[in-house]
């Protein structure tokens, strides 16, 4: 049994029709667009990861043997200036500073002397002065400690927070290109 053509036309113009209302209703309502323009343009990137590699010193070990947590903070610290030396244009990277803001830190397994430790650190999001990381240490396959941190650019010259602009945002990311089914 075949579908009418006429009914098949009355499908169509209604999907059509459905889509342009809905189209319509999000250009009058300007923030809710703009809302859903960003949330599809960040679905439609990805963050570049930066790996670094971290050196376990005697200085690190604590009276228990294994690396001290507070250190954990400055492999953190050297790991998300790092990516932001290594990404960012060189004449940006020298104009701004950076500022932790706030460290939640999950603490998985120790670090012992002369392990073999790296950070991979993710720009997640840039939210005016405030950039977002997540930074995963490991030895190998494990996980030692999983970081999400804030931190806040700071102009070198005037000492006061400074938004990232939106060309030097896009060194940190790329476009993903959509697949068609």
């Amino acid at each position: 049994m075949s579908v009418p053509s006429s009914f098949r036309r009355d499908i169509k113009y209604l999907a059509l029709s459905s889509i342009a209302s809905i189209h319509s209703w999000f250009r009058r309502n300007k923030a809710v667009f703009l809302f859903f323009t960003a949330y599809i343009e960040r679905l439609m990137t990805k963050a570049l990861s930066h790996l670094h590699r971290i050196g376990v010193l005697p200085s690190d070990i604590d009276f228990m043997g294994h690396v001290n947590n507070a250190r954990y903070l400055n492999w953190v610290q050297d790991a998300v200036l790092a990516h932001w030396n290594k990404l960012a244009p060189p004449e940006t990277a020298a104009k701004y500073l950076w500022v932790a803001l706030k460290h939640e830190i999950t603490y998985r397994k120790p670090a012992f002397l002369d392990d073999d430790v790296i950070a991979t650190v993710v720009l997640e999001k840039v939210q005016g002065a405030r950039s977002f990381y997540d930074t995963v240490i490991k030895r190998g396959e494990e996980v030692l400690a999983e970081v999400k941190s804030s931190w806040c650019c700071i102009d070198a010259e005037t000492l006061r927070p400074a938004r990232i602009a939106a060309e030097v945002q896009a060194y940190f990311f790329t476009k993903i290109e959509p697949k068609l089914l």
